[in-house]
């Protein structure tokens, strides 16, 4: 006979004063810490791509001006337009391009911006591209 075996089958003793820990709360115990706090989230801002704003040729903004002249002719229709515009990055250098569709409201030629019905403002020095069905695509 082995000197353990009047205890080997006894339940396992738990205080009455504590009670058992959940089997999440032992394993958060055991869990790696992160030692850097935020430099995950700062490596992935600094290999996170942005684009570069492209500089438009004369030609370019001649055949933009001539599209958004067509557009003001038509300003009591609420034409609708899709615009395909620059937006700056907050964080780092460069931005991406976007783009969008709405009915416009009014161009504001002091204001330099395009404003649509839903409110929307897009910044006419940002504007690549503008497209619409009144508008010849070799425009």
């Amino acid at each position: 006979m082995n000197k353990y075996d009047k205890i080997i089958n006894l339940p396992h003793y738990e205080l009455k004063s504590h009670k058992r820990m959940s089997m999440e709360s032992r394993a958060a115990q055991f869990s790696p810490f992160a030692a850097l706090t935020g430099y995950s989230e700062s490596i992935k801002e600094t290999t996170r791509l942005t684009n570069e704003k492209i500089i438009l040729s004369e030609d370019m903004k001649s055949k933009l001006n001539m599209k958004l002249q067509m557009i003001d002719e038509r300003i009591k229709e609420l034409p609708k337009v899709s615009i395909i515009y620059f937006v700056s990055d907050m964080k780092k250098s460069g931005g991406e391009y976007k783009e969008y569709t709405g009915n416009v409201r009014r161009i504001d030629k002091i204001g330099k911006k395009i404003v649509f019905i839903d409110k929307t403002i897009i910044s006419l020095l940002d504007i690549l591209n503008i497209k619409a069905d009144f508008i010849k695509e070799d425009i």
